[in-house]
């Protein structure tokens, strides 16, 4: 094909591009033959004119189709090389979100820097036994792959997972192996993959550090080897190590860091255990101070010294080991301080008493002096003497670090041997599958010896690996009989000589070493002389004498050779190594002892990363002389030796690689670094995969997947029979070079580029089908288009000109209607306007004549009143002149008597003055004068008589004064009487006061009130009223507030129905997760009871078959039995092996338990010896009684009397056993302690269960056999009495004539009646004791429920525990609590079974006792009875009734009723001549028979017989569909039976009348019921993993891979890994087989007579795995994920309903289960790029999860070029959207989900008495009843 017909407008390419490495463009113009330049449209929009390169003159490279991009195998693109590869990584990690992608046989892996959840256990069982191709490229793919190859082909794996520093090595190999712990089918040997992870806190603190590019790189190699047994089951494990690089111990670039242990033991020296090693900072050492990076962020050193301690802990390294590494490690340090100083060129010293020496010698346990000597000394040894010699600084600083470095390698090595022999294991190991994690390619600016190591064994497995992918190419090709052409590709193997033949490099330099002075510079120069110019793949660099360049496979590496010798040398003197060997210190000498070794790879001592291989546990003692020449091995030959180990390891595999990329330098999460990216794809060989692929024929077709994609480049005549003959056909029309193709066996192979060639032919057929059909679907739409519109304008114009005709004659009318409306309107207008004018004339008149009437008027009124305002004005002038003349003359008046009333007054003062007026005065004073005179002599008459008197009043005061006295008295008394009374008045007078003011106050409050009062009255009367009208407004409002609330009330009932619906769904589904959780804990329990079988068996056959070999047996015991057999009787078949035959050794944690209970059974034996001793004491003291009553009725007592007696023996004997057994039980619990005593198989044990079953088993007998002598002695007795007075009938009838005559008959009646109320009271007394007995009992039964359910809380706690411990702990949990139940129950059910036992038989026998006394007193009265009774034991038979329905069988004969009825019988000939459920039938009613004879052992013993038989069909045949299907048929209806013939009124409500005669009368079997449920749910789940087993390998293909719908999906390319083919062949399943399936497992179950509902839950769950199963391959292969492939998923589900429809089975629930199917399928088919878009997809997924909606829309590939890729934007809007949703992260459903099964009770409309044994079932032995 040429170049022309490719390179055409519009065609895409590669170019270079600096910065991107590759830019896409498209061609503006074909591409002519002898063009220069190309014009180039570049994606950011820029033109660009691209130079060919003149002398190769190459075209770039073309881009592939956009349906091929993000492929999951690279080699499926149709161009094959570089920028193609990266363009499809880069499409896949960051568009996509994945991670992993096929190269061939090549995984890579590119490091997202982010936890993704890909890596649970759902992956895990989801790629688990798939093929590589079927599934999308996971890490788990590859260790399938591995996994299974070993086992199918019985050879060894290996996973070689290689890469950069940080691009996920470790974790990938964790993964790989996590996988195998997972699918190896052995969970107890889970924990090796924990043991070699934490091993991985050790060995990164030892073997990791902080470099430029990682702050936690592995400085070393390893290679894990996971062993398997013959059964391919983990095992254990070895680690092997190699390139550890021991110069970092000595030196660290800068920015880097020594091994990690160095600066946590650093952050830790403030330790107390640690201050003997005496350390500081790290900057104080100097060998961790030389990159000045001591800290790494976000790394606590010491939480990371804690966390090395704990793993060293865990592998078994004691605390004493520990001590003694940090102390090696320590010394390490402080050697690095020890410091020389010169004495001249030749010789050195080091400082007297150095400090750091002397605490290295201290720490190492060595002599200072003698270890300081020979740190500046070295010894020669020649032929015939030694000589000891100084060394100069430099030589004694390089051997400080040598020692240093060696030291360590040891110590490294020692720890590798301790964590393998942790690993290791004592099975044998079969297989193994190796993960090596190694170093990939590395260049740095300065390359030195290490990556010069690194590269070389990358070179040696780069070889390798061609030669594997050579190999497999070859395969094929021979495999489909082409013709075998030799592809040319890159073969290592010149490089590999440059390095390692003769007179190679390493060669060149072992021999430099040897010379006595060889350098750097003469090494180089034999390097030159050597192979420059002679070899191509060696170089000069131009500007160095010093350095040497390498073409290797990936790239040129420019190594310098300074240092290269002192590496390769890495001189270690013997000298240093014996001093370290005589240390006192003991762990010292164990490190060197391989020194001794013929051969130790893991002594060698390299400078740069040395080679450790496997080191066996013992070490084996060499030749004296090999230590010499082990110290002259240079590293460089060591590291060959290894390297030749490895790769023969390795072509003894089967080899599988995973390359892992690191994206970016950073660490961001989904970055992508192109030029990062191609240096390591160049590096670790992809990119030479490609080239080997792209060089022959890379893309291969199976002839039908070729004929279904290119059906559309063919004609009809083309299409032949054959489908081969066909595409030969079509091809060599399509290519004419017959060299781009070749025809296969099965496939057709195509040569690079041939295939986007097709695809072009087939997209342009497309586009020109499609273009045809846009045109003649365009022209049949435009044409009737046209005929519509035509159609349409004829009715507009019709219509419109109909509407202008009715238009005009609507004008017409209206013009005439206008005249005549004008006509009257005008003649109105004139007469109008004449009326208002008139008017208007009329008004205008009366208003003017009016006016000038009241202007007259108002003339008129004018001038009277001026006449009335002149005379008011003049009479008020005249009286004013009046008024002021009166006030004139007035004034003049007044001021004249003024004037002389002042002339008399002074007259008058003048007269005053004068003597006379005085006389005048005095002639009245003389007068009184004389008066007053003769007033005193009266006065003094009157005071002689007053004297007279008052000398009499003397002397009657005298007397009335002491009369006055005692009044005084009386009155001062009476006076503080009244200031008491005073004081109270006053405070009276106060109070009432107060209460005036609060009167007042009251009163004036009372005013406010009233005030307020009136107000509020006014206000009430106004609110009043505004309420009447408020009223009336509220009631309307209430007249719509009521239509509200009637309204609300409606919604609210609407509301609270769906509350109550949802509260409803809620509780439905709490109560299905408690069913589901306590149906997978029965499924647990299941599980471990096979597994205790399977493993009983395995002991069995190893005890009994001495011979090799594995022969399986089935089992016949279940080990749950004990759970499900209520015998009273300990030493039963059944409980006997689940005690006898569990080692010892594995029941630890049980022992104490067992050793409590048993001691509890001793104390209540005790209890009962003394119970019985009291008995035996009480019943002495009635014998005595009885014998002083004996005295007087001697006859009436003597059977009484030897009762007792022979009780008493009996009892005597019973105590005298009890007192040995426990004796002997006593010698044989102090022989041991436990827990061995009590551990089951111990002789303590055994002795007990022994003494109680024979302690159970004696007593029970012993009391039958006295309670039945007792009733036969007592009947015997009273009939011998008569017997010997039969000889002569005359004495007898004396006798009776005697006693009648005496009243003896009266007292004997008497007596009798006197013994039988003492039988009624023993009676009552045996009723009391046993009602608080079952109280007891009662009570131990619920506290043992309250324990129980505790037991039960502390299994949820530990389900918060991680997987493995959760396990591991509810396991012993649930094991314990068992047991312990187990031993409760069946202690107090021996109680319970022999008190009722007890009380029966006593009942029984007191009953007969009665009936006899009776018996005898009838003789007493009638003698001639007493003559005609046989003597006999009395008997009280049944009697006889006609029981129907039952079935009578003998104990022996049970074995065969099971055999028969369970274990022989065929379910076909069941199933299609009998009626359904008949065992189930035949069994029940035997149990009614047994029920009816009150026969508790016979009930028992056939339940449990049934349950266990049931099992072990199960176990035998649960792989057959039909078998379980039966037993869970009858196992139900046997079920239903117990409950419908219960006699329980919620069971009974649908039987007959006659059916309710048919219940059980004796026992309740509810307990059974529960057991049969357990055992119907266990059955349950067994079917459904027998469904799942059955429809698995169809559901895929029938489901996804089938084209149902022929022509809709294409099938596109396919690379290497190739996946199923989804075209129909012969073997391939398809939908119909599913159908053809599920109608299969629809009529077994009709046929077994399931109830209805049990094959709905059926349905459900089969429907729920083919939606799980189909679902899980969608989000996992992304080939599956289009538009084609989404039409067809919906058609198959809609076949899946319309089977449910046409088996009545819609309301079944499973068309739900399919509902994430159903829109993950929609999800196919929507558009997927607006907004509206996402929201129409976001509601519309709601049974989808955000993870799962994301990862299919990432999956999402077009098939074809019509289609488009979803965007990144899009994904991310669905995302926000999403955000809120709360749902599971989970990414695939949980295909081994089973939903919680239930029950419904289903009664049986047949009559037990209407059922008929067949003959062919062999029951013949049978009776009916």
């Amino acid at each position: 094909m040429a170049a022309s017909e490719l390179y055409t407008k519009f065609a895409r390419v590669w170019i270079p591009d600096p910065e991107e490495v590759w830019k896409s463009a498209e061609l503006l113009k074909d591409y002519k033959p002898g063009d220069k330049v190309l014009l180039l449209h570049l994606e950011e929009g820029k033109d660009l004119e691209y130079c060919l390169d003149p002398k190769t003159k190459e075209l770039p490279h073309l881009r592939n189709p956009d349906i091929l991009v993000g492929e999951n195998d690279l080699t499926a693109l149709s161009y094959l090389h570089e920028p193609a590869v990266l363009h499809n990584l880069r499409v896949r990690f960051i568009d996509s979100k994945l991670i992993y992608t096929y190269c061939g046989i090549v995984l890579v892996a590119i490091n997202p820097y982010e936890q993704l959840p890909i890596y649970g256990e759902d992956i895990i069982n989801a790629y688990s036994g798939q093929n590589m191709g079927d599934m999308d490229p996971h890490i788990f793919a590859v260790a399938e792959e591995a996994y299974k190859q070993m086992a199918r082909d019985e050879r060894n794996q290996s996973i070689i997972v290689s890469g950069e520093s940080g691009a996920g090595k470790t974790v990938s190999a964790k993964y790989a192996m996590r996988y195998f712990a997972t699918v190896s089918g052995s969970a107890s040997e889970a924990n090796v993959e924990e043991k070699v992870l934490a091993s991985n806190p050790i060995m990164e603190s030892i073997g990791n550090a902080k470099t430029t590019r990682n702050d936690n790189s592995s400085r070393f190699g390893k290679y894990i080897e996971i062993g398997f047994d013959k059964r391919y089951r983990i095992i254990g494990a070895n680690m092997r190590t190699y390139l550890l690089e021991k110069s970092r111990v000595v030196f660290q670039a800068e920015e880097e860091r020594n091994y990690h242990i160095f600066y946590q033991l650093c952050a830790s020296a403030k330790l107390p255990e640690f201050k003997m090693l005496r350390l500081g900072n790290a900057n104080n050492f100097h060998y961790t101070k030389q990159g000045g990076s001591p800290v790494i962020e976000g790394v606590d050193d010491t939480k990371e010294m804690a966390h090395t301690r704990q793993a060293c802990t865990l592998l078994g390294i004691s605390e004493s080991y520990q001590m003694g590494i940090f102390r090696i490690l320590a010394g390490i340090l402080h050697l690095g301080n020890v410091a020389f100083t010169s004495r001249d060129s030749d010789s050195c010293t080091i400082p007297p008493k150095h400090e750091p020496l002397s605490i290295f010698s201290d720490l190492m346990g060595v002599d200072y002096e003698e270890m300081c000597h020979w740190l500046c000394h070295r010894k020669l040894a020649t032929a015939t003497e030694t000589y000891i010699k100084p060394i100069s600084k430099l030589q004694a600083t390089n051997a400080r670090d040598a020692l240093a470095k060696h030291i360590y390698a040891k110590l490294f090595s020692w720890i590798v041997d301790h964590v393998n022999q942790a690993l290791h294991s004592a099975v044998k190991q079969h297989s193994f599958i190796g993960v090596l994690d190694i170093y990939g390619f590395e260049t740095f600016e300065i390359n030195s010896f290490e990556q010069f190591c690194i590269n070389y064994a990358n070179e040696k497995l780069q070889q390798q690996f061609n030669m594997h992918v050579f190999k497999l190419e070859q395969e094929e090709y021979m495999k489909e009989q082409i013709p075998w052409t030799l592809i040319d590709f890159y073969d290592n193997q010149p490089c590999i000589n440059l390095i390692e033949s003769k007179l190679g490099i390493l060669d060149l330099l072992d021999e430099e070493c040897k010379m006595p002075k060889g350098t750097d510079d003469t090494w180089a120069q034999k390097l030159y002389n050597t192979h420059l110019n002679k070899c191509a793949l060696f170089e000069k660099p131009r500007l160095s004498n010093k350095a040497f360049i390498i073409q290797h496979f990936a790239d040129k590496v420019e190594y310098q050779c300074e240092g290269f010798l002192e590496k390769n040398k890495d001189t270690v003197f013997e000298e240093q190594i014996k001093v370290l060997k005589s240390s006192k210190f003991k762990m010292l000498p164990e490190l060197f002892q391989d020194d001794e070794k013929a051969i130790s790879p893991t002594s060698a001592t390299s400078s740069g990363r040395t080679a450790l291989t496997r080191t066996p546990a013992k070490p084996t003692k060499g030749r004296p002389g090999q230590t010499a020449k082990e110290h002259k091995k240079t590293v460089g030959h060591q590291f060959r030796n290894s390297l030749h180990l490895l790769m023969e390891t390795l072509n003894a595999t089967t080899p599988h690689y995973v390359r892992c990329i690191k994206p970016n330098d950073f660490k961001f999460p989904f970055t992508f670094d192109e030029k990062r990216a191609v240096q390591q794809l160049r590096a670790c060989g992809v990119l030479e995969t490609i080239r080997i692929s792209a060089a022959g024929f890379p893309s291969r077709w199976t002839y039908q997947e070729f004929f279904s994609r290119y059906r559309v480049l063919m004609k009809q005549k083309d299409v032949l029979s054959d489908r081969k003959q066909t595409c030969k056909n079509v091809l060599e029309k399509l290519i004419l070079d017959k060299d781009k193709y070749q025809f296969g066996k099965t496939k057709i192979f195509f040569r690079a580029g041939q295939v986007a060639y097709l695809e072009k032919l087939r997209a342009d057929k497309l586009r020109a089908a499609c273009i045809r059909i846009q045109k003649t679907i365009r022209g049949w739409l435009l044409r009737k288009k046209y005929l519509r519109m035509r159609k349409a304008a004829i009715t507009v114009q019709r219509h419109v000109r109909g509407y202008q005709a009715r238009c005009y004659a609507k004008f017409l009318r209206r013009t005439k209607a206008a005249t005549i409306i004008q006509k009257y309107w005008r003649m109105y207008i004139i007469c109008r306007r004449y009326k208002i004018r008139r008017s208007a004339t009329i008004v205008l008149q009366s208003y003017l004549r009016g006016y000038l009437a009241r202007n007259r008027y108002r003339k008129m009124l004018r001038e009277h009143k001026a006449v009335i305002i002149q005379k008011w004005v003049r009479g008020w002038l005249a009286r004013r002149h009046y008024r002021r003349s009166t006030q004139a003359i007035i004034y003049l008046q007044c001021c004249f008597r003024r004037m002389m009333a002042k002339r008399e007054l002074k007259k008058l003062k003048i007269e005053a003055r004068s003597v006379e007026r005085y006389k005048k005065l005095h002639i009245g004073m003389e007068n009184k004068i004389m008066q007053l005179q003769r007033k005193v002599d009266e006065q003094n008459k009157d005071y002689k008589c007053l004297m007279e008197k008052l000398t009499n009043l003397e002397g009657i005061y005298t007397s009335e004064t002491e009369k006055l006295r005692s009044d005084l008295e009386r009155l001062q008394l009476s006076e503080e009487e009244a200031k008491i009374a005073t004081g109270r008045v006053l405070s009276l007078q106060e109070e009432i006061a107060k209460l005036r003011k609060d009167l007042e106050q009251t009163q004036s409050e009372k005013k406010s009130i009233e005030e307020r009062a009136d107000r509020y009255k006014q206000e009430t009367e106004q609110l009043v009223s505004s309420l009447k009208e408020e009223n009336t407004l509220l009631k309307q409002e209430k007249e719509t507030l009521n239509h509200l609330i009637v309204e609300q009330a409606k919604e609210m009932t609407e509301t609270m129905e769906k509350k109550l619906v949802e509260e409803t769904k809620q509780l439905e589904l709490d109560l299905n997760d408690e069913r589901l959780r306590y149906q997978n804990l029965l499924n647990e329990f299941s599980r471990l009871e096979e597994r205790y079988d399977d493993l009983k068996e395995e002991m069995t056959l190893m005890v009994n078959v001495p011979k090799p070999g594995h022969k399986r047996t089935d089992s016949t015991h279940s080990s749950n039995e004990s759970e499900y057999t209520f015998s009273s009787e300990i030493a039963e078949t059944e409980d006997l092996p689940l005690r006898t035959e569990e080692p010892s050794e594995k029941k630890v944690p049980l022992d104490m338990s067992l050793f409590l209970k048993l001691q509890k059974r001793v104390t209540e034996l005790e209890q009962e010896k003394q119970v019985m001793q009291d008995e035996l004491d009480r019943k002495e003291e009635q014998v005595l009684r009885s014998k002083a009553k004996e005295e007087e009725r001697p006859q009436i007592r003597g059977a009484e009397l030897e009762y007792e007696s022979l009780k008493r023996q009996e009892l005597e004997s019973e105590n005298k056993k009890l007192k040995n057994e426990l004796n002997e039980l006593r010698k044989a619990l102090s022989e041991k302690s436990a827990p061995e005593v009590t551990a089951p198989g111990a002789p303590a044990y055994r002795v007990l269960m022994e003494q109680l079953t024979s302690v159970s088993e004696e007593l029970d007998v012993r009391k039958e056999e006295v309670l039945i002598l007792r009733s036969q002695l007592v009947s015997q007795k009273e009939a011998i009495q008569p017997k010997n007075t039969m000889t002569d009938s005359t004495i007898l009838l004396e006798d009776v004539q005697k006693m009648k005559d005496k009243g003896e008959i009266a007292q004997a009646y008497i007596g009798l009646k006197e013994t039988n109320r003492l039988l009624e009271s023993q009676l009552q007394s045996q009723k009391r004791s046993h009602e608080n007995e079952a109280e007891a009992l009662r009570g131990e039964i619920q506290s043992l429920k309250e324990e129980n359910n505790r037991q039960q809380q502390l299994l949820a706690q530990n389900l918060q525990l991680p997987p493995e411990a959760r396990i591991e702990a509810s396991l012993q949990h649930e094991i314990t609590r068992l047991t312990n139940e187990n031993l409760d129950l069946m202690e107090q059910l021996e109680k319970q079974d022999k008190t009722v036992r007890k009380l029966k038989k006593q009942l029984k026998v007191f009953a007969k006792k009665i009936g006899e006394l009776e018996v005898g007193q009838m003789e007493n009265i009638s003698p001639g009875q007493i003559i005609d009774e046989p003597i006999r034991p009395v008997n009280i038979p049944r009697k006889e009734k006609d029981f129907q329905g039952m079935l009578e069988y003998k104990k022996e004969d049970e074995q065969k009723l099971v055999k028969n009825l369970i274990l022989e019988l065929k379910p076909r000939g069941v199933a299609v001549n009998l009626i359904p459920g008949l065992p189930a039938y035949i069994l029940f009613m035997c149990v009614r028979h047994a029920d009816y004879l009150n026969d508790d052992q016979k009930v028992r013993s056939l339940l449990t017989s049934t349950i266990n038989s049931i099992k072990k069909v199960l176990k035998k045949r649960g792989d057959d569909f039909e078998t379980v299907s039966f037993w869970l048929s009858n196992t139900c209806r046997f079920l239903h039976c117990l409950k419908q013939y219960s006699g329980e009124e919620g069971f009974m409500k649908h039987n007959t009348s006659r059916q309710n005669e048919h219940c059980l009368t004796n026992f309740d079997l509810a307990e059974y019921r529960q057991v049969l449920s357990d055992l119907a749910i266990q059955i349950y789940q067994q079917l459904v993993r027998v469904l799942e087993n059955i429809l698995q390998p169809m559901i895929v293909s029938g489901m996804l891979e089938h084209e149902t719908i022929q022509g809709v999906s294409g099938v596109k390319p396919t690379g290497l890994r190739k996946r199923t083919s989804s075209i129909a062949d012969e073997g391939t399943y398809t939908l119909d087989s599913i159908l053809r399936q599920l109608n299969s497992f629809h009529s077994v179950l009709c046929q077994h007579g399931m109830d209805p509902e049990l094959i709905k839950q059926v349905v459900k769950q089969m429907f729920y795995i083919v939606g799980a199963v189909t679902l899980n391959n969608l989000l996992l292969r992304k080939d599956m994920c289009s538009w084609s492939k989404g039409m067809q998923i919906r058609y198959n589900v809609s076949q899946l309903e319309e089977w449910l429809r046409d088996k009545n089975l819609m309301n079944s629930g499973a068309k739900e289960t399919l509902e994430p199917l159903i829109q993950a399928a929609q999800l196919l088919q929507v558009k997927k790029k607006t907004d509206d878009d996402a929201e129409a997809i976001c509601s519309m997924c709601s049974a989808l999860t955000t993870a799962q909606i994301v990862k299919v829309l990432n999956l999402y590939t077009p098939v074809n070029e019509f289609e488009e890729r979803v965007s990144v934007s899009f994904i991310r809007t669905i995302q926000m959207r999403l955000r809120d949703r709360k749902d599971s992260p989970q990414l695939l459903m949980d295909a081994k989900h089973i939903f919680p099964v239930t029950f419904p009770f289903n009664p049986s409309s047949l009559a037990l008495e209407t059922i008929q044994i067949p003959a062919s079932l062999g029951l013949g032995f049978i009776s009916r009843v």
